[in-house]
């Protein structure tokens, strides 16, 4: 795994103008265009309607989470938003060589394509966007390909813990924000096997699997380190954390434990609260 595929966050925060986030976003757009057209990776282009025979690593997050003073209409948008990115990428196969791009094989989402407006993080608050609430699945799929053979040569995290943990079943820093085009996720394939993304919608959850043409040979446990909050001189907090990653071969043992990546985001909630504050101030599933 490539430990400079995830960048640490500068964590003082930063007010911009308008002018300037406007032009940054134009510059860093077109940059991603132009790579895309002469870079010199192989993009994963091909599908399959079939299953590949070996399973992976699964996994499910909730479509729905209770979220403070939010309009629920956003979550119910999101699902729309959902629906027409897995159909883009469900079934795409990485053959070895290959690299998978979200945003190159989803599109760019807009109104025109049937997206919504979801609920979208910028700048450390909660907004509407076209196209909002497309972070849980590449949180989804970020997650399930540390679990695989395959390489994460692109991730993003979120700048801002906005929300306080409740019931977390993963490590903090674990996903992979999305804005497009250019905060992208790019997974390449360096082994000798194909594998296949499948992906699934249901009245409850999205579900995910990296399925393979080739018997798994290891599993993974991912679990951090280091997991502390620091008070900063600009007075406000940081959440900060390491996270790890075990290779087990089918007999238990151990073959690697390596470095995944540094996480660090400003807390926009008072830290250290007691259990049952802010009950209904719960992480979203994209987050």
């Amino acid at each position: 795994m490539n430990r400079n595929y995830a960048p640490v966050n500068q964590l003082f925060p930063q007010k911009r103008t308008r002018l300037r986030l406007f032009f940054g976003i134009q510059y860093f757009t077109c940059k991603r265009y132009c790579k895309w057209i002469f870079g010199t990776e192989r993009p994963a282009r091909s599908f399959s309607r079939g299953k590949l025979s070996y399973l992976c690593f699964s996994h499910s997050t909730p479509l729905f989470r209770k979220l403070k003073e939010l309009d629920m209409q956003l979550q119910y948008n999101k699902i729309t938003n959902l629906k027409l990115a897995v159909e883009k990428l469900n079934g795409i196969l990485i053959r070895p060589g290959e690299t998978f791009s979200y945003w190159r094989t989803i599109g760019k989402p807009t109104r025109r394509k049937g997206y919504l407006e979801g609920m979208v993080l910028f700048c450390g608050t909660v907004q509407k966007g076209v196209g909002g609430g497309l972070c849980q699945l590449s949180n989804l799929i970020y997650w399930m390909t540390l679990h695989t053979g395959l390489t994460v040569t692109e991730r993003y995290r979120h700048s801002y813990d906005v929300f306080p943990d409740s019931n977390r079943t993963q490590p903090f820093g674990s996903g992979a924000t999305c804005f497009y085009n250019y905060k992208d996720l790019t997974i390449k394939n360096e082994t000798p096997f194909s594998f296949q993304l499948c992906l699934n919608v249901t009245d409850t959850d999205l579900e995910g699997e990296w399925r393979s043409d080739a018997k798994p040979h290891y599993t993974y446990e991912v679990y951090e380190k280091e997991q502390h909050i620091t008070h900063e001189y600009w007075g406000g907090f940081t959440r900060n954390n390491t996270l790890y990653r075990k290779t087990i071969r089918p007999d238990g043992e151990i073959v690697r434990d390596e470095y995944l990546s540094e996480n660090h985001a400003v807390m926009m909630y008072t830290p250290f609260l007691e259990a049952g504050e802010n009950e209904q101030r719960k992480a979203p599933a994209d987050e």
